[in-house]
């Protein structure tokens, strides 16, 4: 008996059962809906996203990307189904296909202002600041009226240097959406505060959030605005209140992220098992790869790896590819893992035999060579690949790996102080810093015992106190010589994203030693911590 193709209400019935199986996450049932969906109509490339998201549901990370690639593919998608496969390969880690997808949709030309401010928005989850800003800039000339894209806009004048565009962007984000939270940390960010005038402002907003109903919403802006009252208070020298506000900030973030401190000590746990069952793996021949090559700049947040990137970054030979998460992406799909928090990444390093480390040297290079045209070597500076060491040792031999390491309460207490959002939830409480620091700490210490000599070592101090010589020493390792420009990183033109891009921008210095001093009394839990 020969299949009859579905008709039309036959589609639209099956359509409606996949949604409601992905609804009630019946993920087997909802694969087989839509695959038969995309036999009937196999030239509408929604149905190979939607199909993407089921089977990366079900684990299945390498099939979901090829279904996202094959989306990215088709002939004439709509603007709207290429900038979603755009957002879902930057996830996947397929930067090259994702970008791709962003010149098909631009070359298009006319634009209504929605995908104009999507196509800015996954520009600068790139990396592409500075084509993110143009974009952007068109987006708010077409009259974007959301808070979102108002935002956007101010941060990425932020980031490409335009301090005034970006001061005016978030006074306006704030008089007309006085709940947004986050323009107000951003704002108070901008430079160091000399005058009540801020403080004002923002006791104005938080009395009107003291009356909105409580939840979530609710208490992630009353976190921002505290965050933001504590940095004002903080740079008048009004060192109690300020603490008051940090506490209060940080007390509403625990509450909302809660630190997972058995999940973190067991993926540290795992780590530790993986580095010395893999230690006397000797590393495949090198790659023969004549590109860029990666300098990975790794440690705590918050440990001056902005300030020696934009050092490194000056030299000629070298460029900045900002804080990428290419790696561990990589290594994910090479284990065939979807991300999941701590789950996720055990189920990684269980898989670690099945792991070819070579094939993910050449997906990491494959994907970031479009970074550093020109270039001999790239900064990747995501602190947290300070956990994958023993990965990037066997997948790319030829790399450099910086560890920069700052005071343990200088670092903790600039974490502790940052308002880094929903990820470090480490950072909202002493104890929590204190127990993520210590994990930390044992990390580095066995790749050193497990790889010695693999690690350069950076004191965030001398890289303040002695330029020459630390930076001497990084670039020696990548065979190249100090030139006078990487002793002025404030003068790199490139854009920074980073919280402290105000600071970057300004001649090392050494102020930010011993900040927390001036809370030593208050921070004396942290401190008993740490020596614990």
């Amino acid at each position: 008996m020969t299949d009859l193709p579905l008709d039309e209400v036959a589609l639209l019935s099956l359509r409606r059962r996949a949604a409601q199986q992905v609804e009630q996450r019946e993920w087997a049932a909802a694969q087989a809906s839509l695959e038969v969906l995309r036999g009937a109509t196999p030239d509408d490339p929604r149905l190979a996203l939607d199909l993407a998201a089921v089977t990366q549901a079900r684990g299945l990370l390498r099939n979901s990307t090829a279904l996202l690639l094959e989306a990215a593919q088709a002939p004439a998608p709509a603007p709207g189904v290429l900038l979603a496969a755009t957002r879902n390969l930057y996830f996947a880690g397929e930067l090259v296909a994702a970008r791709h997808c962003l010149d098909r949709v631009e070359a298009r030309g006319s634009l209504p202002t929605a995908a104009l401010v999507e196509l800015a928005r996954l520009r600068w989850m790139l990396g592409e600041y500075s084509q993110a800003y143009a974009l952007s800039r068109r987006a708010m000339d077409n009259g974007a009226d959301t808070p979102d894209a108002h935002y956007l806009h101010a941060t990425l004048a932020q980031f490409n240097g335009d301090l005034d565009i970006a001061r005016r962007g978030l006074l306006e984000c704030l008089r007309t959406w006085p709940r947004f939270g986050e323009a107000a940390v951003a704002l108070v960010n901008l430079e160091k505060q000399r005058s009540e005038e801020r403080l004002e402002l923002l006791d104005s907003h938080l009395s009107r959030l003291r009356a909105d109903p409580p939840g979530p919403a609710q208490q992630l802006a009353m976190a921002n605005f505290h965050a933001a009252r504590f940095k004002v208070l903080d740079d008048l020298g009004r060192a109690e209140e300020a603490w008051q506000a940090l506490e209060r900030g940080n007390a509403l973030m625990r509450a909302l992220h809660p630190y997972d401190a058995a999940g973190e000590a067991a993926i540290c746990e795992a780590l530790l098992r993986t580095s010395r069952h893999l230690a006397d793996r000797v590393a495949s021949p090198p790659l023969q790869h004549e590109g860029p090559q990666p300098i990975f700049v790794v440690g705590l947040p918050r440990s001056g790896t902005t300030l020696l990137d934009r050092a490194l970054s000056s030299h000629s030979s070298i460029v900045s590819a900002g804080e990428i998460n290419d790696f561990r992406r990589q290594l994910r799909w090479t284990a065939d893992v979807p991300a999941a928090g701590v789950a996720g990444m055990l189920e990684v390093l269980r898989r670690v035999d099945t792991i070819d480390f070579r094939e993910l040297g050449r997906r990491y290079l494959a994907q970031t060579q479009w970074r550093a045209p020109g270039k001999r070597w790239f900064v990747d500076k995501n602190p947290i690949n300070v956990r994958m060491v023993p990965f990037i040792r066997l997948a790319l031999p030829h790399a450099v790996i910086v560890h920069i390491h700052r005071a343990p309460m200088d670092v903790c207490y600039s974490n502790m102080k940052a308002m880094l959002g929903a990820s470090p939830a480490y950072s909202y409480g002493m104890e929590s810093m204190a127990h993520y620091y210590r994990l930390y700490r044992t990390l580095v210490e066995r790749w050193h015992q497990d790889c010695p000599g693999l690690v350069h070592e950076v004191a965030y101090e001398d890289l303040l106190r002695a330029p020459v010589a630390t930076l001497s020493g990084v670039l020696a390792r990548c065979g190249l010589q100090l030139e006078p420009a990487c002793l002025h990183p404030e003068r790199n033109a490139s854009p920074v994203a980073t919280p402290s891009c105000n600071q970057v921008r300004e001649a090392p210095h050494l102020r930010s030693l011993g900040e927390w001093r001036r809370y030593e009394s208050q921070l004396e839990p942290l401190a008993a911590a740490l020596r614990a």
